[in-house]
């Protein structure tokens, strides 16, 4: 049995910064616990690879349940299986979301959480090369830079999308999420700088950080009501890994639940049906939200990213840090606002400059660019439950994308929006067709039923262990001592925006929490 101050479940986004930062106390071990394993294969690292990691090893592969609002459709969620988790294979977009995001948590009772309050845990994360300023820092370990791409078909969106009258915008995370541009990426010299990249591999040569890879953790070990370790598979047995002040979930937010669960947190009744002993009755799996994406592909005679993989562009990137392979597939996007009357954008746009269909599984084998909308503030909610007691099975997955009326209006604006852009003499020059479009003379109901047939996740769920329901503001499990959740699960709503940046201020914040720095 090995003992440690610190278990840390999950070495995935949070639970990497977490390890680097509480392993700076050299007084202080601690254990990082990853199913996976280290993030060594190319394809992580080569910007424009990551779709290859889709259904690999490196991707736990999950599904939904049939979903009601998408007409019985099982939708495709891949998430990282790796050292960095989703962070190693994500499309490495810098969004932190709007300031209205935090102030209603804060507002909603999550004490400690305005944007005020968390703005200088983005700040201490970051190296943004553009520089410091009021909403931006440098010397953090998370290199943010530029994209070094800027594939010409992601220009003519921003180029059109201005034609159609939306503002331009070089920063979404400044004073103003609203209007069009291109996103500053975790990238460091044109390769991927994930949350392992960045705080992980600087921590591995200290003695007092432990990394257990390719272990499966089974359930949190609570004892007279206080979490004392995590109970794992390893070198073909059950051991007990020893937590002397905190276990730490920083497993996702499919996969944070699903432990707490297993390990007699969560609802009784749906414990109990699983002959589970119940530790603490709490929501645990409920409110989980997501954003919902509908890309519009159209065919081109304009170069795309399909001939980027050469041996040139190889070299460009291996000695330059530039070319075609650096691209992060959705190189553009922006903030948009369906009624006037909202004070913050309700959705969110991505430009690639490749064709992307089919849950970003389908082959690109012809010429051609997708940009579509997101549900961006989703009031659609959905569950994470279990499907077996045994601790290796998937859990039940359920997101009821588009079953509310608010959402489906959303949907069906930002594709309003999408056709809009793509009627401007920018796109139209190079467009010679739609591949996978609804008709601009589309109904309502006919662009609800093509984005129910089509779309997908965008990646960014959160909300299934949320502050207030299942954590306090400290991110403490409510009830049980020495047990802390750090993760997108404890977003009491999805940010507006990608959700990896939060996630790696919210353990920025954790670890002060957990040191009792603040």
């Amino acid at each position: 049995m090995s003992m440690y101050d610190y278990v840390i479940v999950g070495a995935g986004s949070a639970g990497c910064v977490l390890a680097a930062r509480l392993s700076e106390d050299p007084a202080v071990r601690v254990a990082l616990i990853e199913a996976g394993g280290p993030d060594t294969a190319q394809e992580i690292h080569i910007p424009a690879a990551f779709p290859q990691l889709f259904k690999s090893g490196l991707d736990w592969d999950l599904d939904t349940e049939p979903e009601p609002g998408l007409g019985g459709r099982r939708a495709y969620l891949p998430r990282g299986k790796v050292f960095g988790g989703c962070s190693s294979i994500n499309a490495m977009i810098y969004i932190r979301g709007s300031r209205a995001d935090y102030d209603g948590w804060a507002a909603a009772g999550a004490r400690g959480w305005s944007y005020a309050e968390v703005l200088p845990y983005f700040k201490r994360a970051e190296d943004n090369e553009r520089g410091e300023d009021d909403f931006h820092g440098v010397g953090g370990p998370l290199t943010v830079s530029e994209g070094r791409s800027e594939h010409p078909l992601a220009s003519l969106f921003v180029q059109a999308a201005q034609q159609a009258g939306y503002q331009a915008n070089d920063d979404f995370n400044g004073a103003s999420q609203l209007g069009v541009g291109r996103y500053q990426l975790t990238q460091r010299e044109g390769l991927r700088c994930s949350a392992a990249v960045a705080y992980l591999h600087p921590a591995l040569v200290r003695p007092n950080l432990t990394v257990l890879s390719s272990v499966p953790a089974r359930r949190v070990v609570i004892e007279n009501g206080r979490a004392t370790g995590v109970e794992v598979d390893r070198g073909g047995g059950v051991e007990v890994i020893r937590a002397e002040r905190e276990v730490i979930l920083s497993a996702g937010t499919y996969a944070s639940p699903k432990l707490l669960m297993l390990s007699g947190i969560g609802p009784a009744a749906d414990l109990a049906a699983f002959g589970i002993d119940v530790v603490r009755d709490l929501p645990v799996g409920q409110g989980l939200q997501d954003h919902y994406m509908a890309m519009l592909n159209f065919r081109t005679d304009a170069e795309s990213l399909i001939g980027a993989a050469t041996a040139s562009n190889a070299a460009l990137l291996e000695s330059e840090g530039r070319g075609p392979l650096t691209s992060n597939i959705g190189e553009a996007g922006g903030f948009f606002r369906s009624r006037l009357e909202l004070d913050a954008p309700d959705v969110q746009f991505h430009a690639a400059p490749v064709l992307f269909h089919q849950e970003g599984l389908g082959a690109a084998t012809e010429h051609g660019f997708a940009f579509g909308p997101l549900v961006l503030a989703p009031t659609s909610r959905g569950s994470v439950t279990l499907r077996s007691p045994l601790p290796d099975a998937a859990p039940r997955i359920t997101h009821n994308y588009l079953v509310t009326e608010e959402d489906q209006e959303c949907i069906v604006a930002g594709v309003r929006i999408a056709l809009e852009i793509a009627a401007q003499q920018a796109v139209t020059d190079v467009v010679t067709g739609p591949f996978e479009a609804p008709a601009p003379d589309s109904s309502d109901a006919g662009i609800l039923d093509w984005a129910r047939r089509i779309g997908q996740t965008l990646y960014h769920p959160t909300s299934t262990c949320a502050i207030g329901a299942v954590v306090d503001p400290e991110l403490r499990v409510y009830d049980v001592a020495g047990l802390r959740v750090v993760d997108a699960s404890v977003f009491p709503t999805v940010p507006r925006g990608n959700t990896n940046a939060p996630t790696i201020m919210a353990a920025e914040k954790a670890a002060d929490l957990i040191k009792g720095a603040v």
